[in-house]
């Protein structure tokens, strides 16, 4: 559990930051440096861009370090939309196994729907990457 939050609101969202949870995947400030900058104090500034734009963006947090809430008009918080649960198994010496349907992206851009179970390779020596061929038997990879 993080033991620092951090709360940024512009009245209608509070975007709630967990820095212990952080990854430093680059994906809020790289989409949307109007509210998130690294380089400036505070590094969240949700009246930078609107609150859809806001949601959109928090929603791609690949470690929940980032989160978001919808106030009320008293200014008091309401319950945020949940995230859909996501099943991943690591299997034993073997491949990142996500069990339900996803999107996986590409480093080109390109996307593609992956329905079932979609098995990701872990070892670094498929042929088929980012997808697991089976190499990992061979290559002995343990993990």
């Amino acid at each position: 559990m993080p033991k620092t939050t951090h709360k940024y609101t512009n009245g209608e969202v509070t975007i709630v930051w967990k820095p212990d949870s952080c990854i430093h995947s680059t994906l809020c400030w790289k989409g949307l440096k109007e509210v998130f900058n690294p380089a400036e104090r505070p590094w969240i500034k949700p009246d930078g861009a609107a609150t859809q734009q806001i949601i959109e963006q928090v929603r791609k947090c690949p470690s929940g370090a980032l989160s978001y809430f919808m106030n009320n008009e008293e200014g008091k918080d309401i319950i945020a939309e949940k995230a859909e649960l996501l099943n991943i198994e690591i299997a034993a010496n073997g491949p990142i196994l996500i069990k339900t349907e996803c999107v996986i992206q590409h480093s080109n851009g390109t996307t593609e729907t992956k329905k079932g179970t979609t098995a990701l390779c872990r070892c670094g020596q498929s042929s088929n990457k980012p997808y697991c061929d089976g190499t990992h038997r061979k290559a002995g990879f343990a993990g």
